[in-house]
């Protein structure tokens, strides 16, 4: 990586420019990232009463990106197949002396377990499948370009009062290039298939603020803002596709011959808004503010649209006071307070999805007998308006000593009300789910922000740091319709409960005869999985999450390491619980986790151990329980870097301002209740089958003329 940046100023302007160059390999075989980015940043003064800037980027960015890196049990996922498959199936296919195979293509010969690549076995793990024959003949690219600028213009109109018009505008456009290779896997039947698919992706934002500001009295100080501003974001994809591939390396449609498919569609959304503010402060220690927005979001119905939002807030800096400003201990103690009103327009799927429109009704067309047919693919809700949240706070902020020890500490009281959500339906209606405003929510809890000088002196400078937070979640409000509680799959959501918990059979150990046994409501115990009742789990959310590091600086060398933890939490590890598998028909082949050694076996007692015995008919002994409910607690070192920056005397013969070699470690480890858990994943499951942050070490060099 190469970074450069230049600044400088005149009487008059002010910039600013940078040059960057990413090149990062990956740790996949064709995979890749590479980056191309500059920055450009001025103002001018052209008047005395008129000043106008610009801050404008671009990059060029390269990703070679395997894809369902990140899906669970997808038979292209190499996470899942590393993780999962049994230890007894070779990788690659081999001659007789053990060589590995070369096809006539001149490609190495993997191991799909079936007998199509040349092996006497269909395997029962993924048969057909081997992600790492598909990651070095399949072929992923995406390319992206992205302008982002900003630009405003400030006229003085009298003393005191200015106008301020601001425009951003950011320009996103994206190639996606997708190859299956024709030889092996899932397309091979069908002569491989290309894909090729476009975007182009614009968003303008417009505000045009009146600003005034007057201070009278010497020590009255009053700020007021009132303006506009509009939101239109514009997205247009195109994309089409080919079977039968001519050759493999050309990632182009015209590439292929057969079945031509082809999809586009383009989303608009827009927002628009009134805003006032009004800020005053009296000698520097106490202050207080107002504001409220008017805002409209297209995601909502015409007569749902706007919705009123503001807030109000106070602070005294103490310190300032009389009787405070002779202490030499105290150099800030500021106490504040504040409630505001937000709103929310930003309804998702479960997996991240957006649909923009949610208020209308929604048809797929399609062709039947030469005419058109239309089918419901969503319903809409016109009734469904803005999520709104109030928020309180209330806290402190201080440093006494010096710096010697600073921070702040705040209590938090966050209530969702009209939350967005999709309404699961009866199958009977025609349609799975539809959005709705569903009730509302409360989020509670205190932060803690700690830093501490230990010890400096002219040489060395010794801190820490920590912070954490303590969060208190609980749902204060369902629809009518829902009777108080609402069950989800394997969630469950009731009145007056956190919504973080699950809705699971409750493991109730081994039995005599080594059979898993889950209670039922009436307190007995059974061995029929699908008998058993299931319980919520109770608040699976951690108390306390949050950091704390130190560094140090001592004679041009300086040292940190910064640290992320959290505790009191629990969550389901669905990695361990497809390893604890009874052998059945439909785990063949899956690996064991070592604790499998633990399994029941004749002749040991009811409880000796809470694995169950190893017997292919029991299709459910590892079934979703809380059996696999475990702790969420982790402890990660996600930084150290060492650096050392050489005297200054050296490097003025260079004319160099200042030189610093440094070396850093990031995601260096994490400690977890299992190995191989990462609940940094999710608040209630985990599934270790995706690309995870990998530990990096790097080293590199600043130079300042």
């Amino acid at each position: 990586e190469y970074n450069a940046t230049i600044s400088g100023n005149t009487d008059r302007m002010n910039y600013y420019a940078s040059l960057g160059y990413l090149d990062d390999s990956g740790i996949m075989s064709n995979s890749g990232f590479t980056r191309y980015s500059t920055r450009l940043k001025a103002d001018y003064q052209a008047k005395k009463w008129l000043k106008f800037g610009a801050n404008m980027s671009y990059s060029n960015v390269e990703n070679r990106n395997p894809v369902n890196q990140t899906s669970s049990g997808s038979s292209v996922n190499l996470f899942y197949l590393t993780g999962v498959i049994a230890p007894i199936y070779p990788l690659y296919v081999r001659d007789t002396e053990g060589n590995i195979m070369k096809d006539r293509h001149g490609y190495t010969m993997y191991d799909f377990g079936d007998n199509n690549s040349g092996m006497p076995y269909k395997r029962t793990f993924m048969s057909g499948s081997n992600p790492a024959s598909l990651w070095e003949l399949d072929k992923a690219v995406y390319t992206y370009d992205d302008f982002s600028s900003r630009y405003y213009a400030t006229v003085d109109i009298v003393k005191g009062l200015s106008f301020t018009y601001n425009l951003g505008a950011d320009l996103s456009t994206y190639r996606y290039q997708r190859l299956y290779n024709p030889y092996y896997g899932q397309y091979a039947s069908v002569g491989g298939v290309i894909y090729v698919a476009n975007k182009r992706e614009l968003a303008i934002n417009q505000q045009q603020l009146l600003n005034y500001s007057h201070t009278f009295g010497e020590k009255h100080n009053l700020d007021i803002l009132a303006g506009h501003e509009s939101y239109k974001w514009t997205y247009s994809y195109l994309q089409g596709g080919r079977e039968k591939v001519f050759n493999p390396d050309v990632l182009e449609l015209n590439n292929a011959i057969k079945s031509q498919s082809n999809d586009s569609y383009t989303d608009n959304y827009s927002t628009e808004g009134y805003l006032a503010q009004v800020k005053y402060d009296y000698d520097g220690k106490y202050y207080v503010s107002a504001s409220y927005r008017r805002d409209a979001s297209s995601r909502f119905h015409k007569d749902h649209r706007w919705g009123n939002f503001g807030s109000v807030g106070a602070s005294w800096i103490l310190s300032k006071e009389n009787f405070l400003a002779g202490s030499k201990w105290i150099d800030l103690l500021k106490v504040k307070a504040s409630y505001g009103v937000q709103g929310n327009d930003n309804l998702l799927y479960q997996d991240g999805y957006v649909n923009y429109y949610p208020y209308a009704d929604q048809y797929n067309l399609s062709e039947m007998d030469g005419d058109f047919a239309a089918a419901l693919s969503y319903k809409g809700n016109e009734e469904i308006t803005w999520e709104t949240s109030h928020s309180f706070n209330v806290g402190a902020e201080f440093s006494f000593w010096r710096g010697r020890l600073a921070g702040s500490v705040e209590y938090f009281n966050r209530k969702t009300s009209d939350m967005l959500y999709y309404m699961p339906t009866p199958n009977t209606v025609g349609y799975a789910y539809y959005p709705k405003n569903v009730g509302s929510m409360r989020n509670s809890g205190l932060e803690i922000d700690l830093n501490s000088t230990v010890f400096q002196t002219k040489n060395v400078t010794w801190t820490l740091n920590a912070n954490l937070t303590y969060l208190k979640n609980k749902i204060t409000e369902l629809d009518e319709s829902l009777g108080g509680e609402w069950i989800d799959g394997s969630y469950i959501y009731r009145e007056g409960e956190s919504r973080y918990q699950m809705y699971l059979r409750k493991y109730a150990g081994v039995n005599e005869n080594g059979q898993s046994t889950w209670y039922k409501a009436d307190g007995t115990t059974t061995t029929n999985y699908g008998t058993a009742d299931r319980f919520a789990t109770g608040n699976m959310l951690p108390s306390v999450y949050g950091g704390f590091g130190t560094s140090l600086e001592c004679y041009g060398v300086d040292f940190s390491i910064a640290f992320a933890y959290q505790l009191g939490g629990k969550i389901y590890d669905s990695t361990y619980a497809s390893l604890m598998h009874a052998g059945t028909a439909n785990s063949a082949g899956t690996n064991w986790h070592k604790d499998i050694l633990k399994a029941w076996q004749i002749g040991d007692e009811a409880g000796s151990t809470d694995v169950p015995r190893l017997y292919s008919a029991d299709n459910y002994g590892n079934g979703t329980s809380d059996r696999f409910l475990t702790s969420s607690n982790y402890l990660d070192i996600t930084n150290i870097t060492l650096g050392y920056t050489l005297p200054r005397a050296w490097t003025s013969k260079l004319r160099i301002a200042k030189l610093r070699i440094y070396m850093a470690a990031d995601n260096v480890a994490l400690f977890a209740k299992r190995k191989g858990l990462d609940p940094r994943q999710s608040y209630t499951t985990a599934g270790n089958y995706r690309y995870a942050p990998i530990r990096t070490v790097s080293g590199g060099i600043n130079l300042t003329f």
